[in-house]
């Protein structure tokens, strides 16, 4: 019998025979204490582990879970991890893979919130949040350039793009009914101009082999993984529960109107709206948060922003914040227990805000493994991406309007702040810049500027 050539023999002996849960633990646990880079360095991290390194699945399996993960409202990178993990360990596989990559960012983002909260005034600390407040400004118009870049294709696409940014900006449309128009705009382009609303690629170029991996192109759908009606209805079920359950809680305990209640129902909807990204549904949480319930104010969300993207995790964490520093400013536990009702108040926020994420893979998956083809990105998502465009620019003047006029257009421009901004943004479009190495630069400016004055 013929053996096979060495570089074969070879491939298959990295190709491992089963990754039990506890390894598959270990990593999802590293992955969320380094997932920093939002959305694509977090996808980039588990392409070279997962499918260069470890091989636990294929270049197509992967991909094809992506670009349902991309469809969906919600953080991608962690959605991925999910679907990754419920594929290799059923539902507890994607459960833990899915609790570890926020886990870690939320215990952070608790103990800077309180480190911000408590010692803000602090010279250091100000000087430090002075400088990447500026930052978060160019970060954000980055953020539009880059999405927009793949996106605004054609004139139609621009279109949306503008629409929504007026509707925002200038008629302060609330952001579900734009995500709605683009929606319907979306489709009617796939209706009657078909070619200008085709998808423009997402994430992954084209398709390699790093050799056999464990979840290959040709593997078995396993059981746990095929769709099934009761398995459905269950898992339905049980969603509802999870989710109706702390609501009635809160209900019980504070009455419809409690911080914690609204807080619970306002950030369910967010998790909804969350096409395109955190910074896509920023508007909508400043629309709430800021405006309507006056939890936070303006200069948190910049700094809850700059927080965000400081830590590893989805940028959407910043939600997290949002809650802590609500909490804790409002004394909903009294004086003496500020620091537990912004614990509790992020730890809330965090549950309603990724639960939908845990149900639309374990319930979605099976639907997806019925067909390993290219799934077809749909045409009003399309018209929802573009309009995202428009949004986040909207949301980069609001930081800047707040950042470099600081007391408002009447009174004088923050001329450091933008220099400091004007500094960012050259780091980040001209010499390529990380965001993390940006903003610690912006860091050490904004203290010398603090030692200065």
């Amino acid at each position: 019998m013929d053996e096979p050539p060495p570089s074969v023999a070879a491939d298959n002996a990295l190709c491992p025979s089963e990754v039990r849960f506890y390894q598959a633990f270990l990593f999802w646990l590293k992955l969320g204490l380094i997932s920093f880079g939002g959305p694509a360095g977090q996808i980039a991290i588990m392409h070279q582990e997962l499918v260069e390194k470890r091989r636990w699945i294929s270049e197509r399996r992967f991909l094809h879970a992506l670009n349902y993960c991309m469809l969906l409202p919600g953080p991608e990178a962690q959605q991925l991890a999910i679907y990754i993990g419920w594929l290799l360990h059923r539902t507890w596989g994607g459960v833990v893979a899915g609790v570890l990559f926020v886990l870690p960012s939320l215990l952070i983002l608790i103990a800077l919130a309180w480190i911000y909260i408590a010692y803000g005034e602090v010279p250091l600390i100000a000087g430090i949040f002075y400088g990447i407040k500026p930052a978060v400004t160019a970060i954000v118009f980055q953020a539009a350039w880059r999405i927009g870049g793949k996106v605004l294709k054609n004139r139609w696409l621009w279109a949306i793009a503008l629409t929504a940014f007026v509707g925002i900006f200038f008629f302060n449309l609330p952001f579900p009914l734009i995500v709605l128009g683009a929606g319907l705009a979306g489709y009617l382009g796939g209706r009657f101009v078909p070619r200008y609303f085709q998808p423009g690629g997402g994430h992954g170029a084209e398709q390699k082999c790093y050799g056999p991996a464990l979840i290959d192109d040709d593997t078995p759908t396993p059981e746990h993984a095929r769709f099934a009606w009761p398995r459905l209805a269950r898992l339905l079920m049980v969603g509802a529960a999870l989710w109706l359950l702390p609501m009635l809680a809160l209900y019980w305990l504070f009455g419809w109107d409690g911080t914690l209640t609204q807080m619970g129902w306002f950030f369910t909807k967010a998790a909804l709206l969350t096409f395109g990204g955190a910074y896509a549904v920023l508007p909508y949480v400043y629309q709430g948060a800021v405006s309507d319930f006056g939890w936070v104010t303006p200069g948190h969300m910049i700094d809850g922003l700059a927080l965000g993207e400081t830590t590893p995790g989805p940028l959407i964490m910043v939600v997290a914040f949002v809650a802590f520093i609500g909490a804790y400013v409002l004394e909903i536990f009294g004086p003496e227990q500020a620091f537990l009702a912004g614990t509790v108040a992020a730890m809330l926020v965090t549950w309603f805000t990724f639960l939908p994420s845990f149900l639309f893979i374990l319930g979605g998956g099976p639907l997806v493994e019925s067909t390993h083809g290219q799934l077809g990105f749909t045409a009003p998502l399309t018209g929802v991406t573009a309009a995202v465009v428009g949004v986040i620019v909207n949301l980069a003047l609001f930081f800047g309007y707040h950042v470099l006029w600081p007391e408002g257009f009447d009174g004088a421009l923050d001329w450091p702040s933008a220099l400091i901004a004007l500094g960012a943004a050259l780091a980040l479009f001209g010499l390529k810049l990380s965001v993390m190495k940006t903003l610690g630069l912006c860091a050490l400016a904004g203290l010398l500027v603090q030692w200065l004055i």
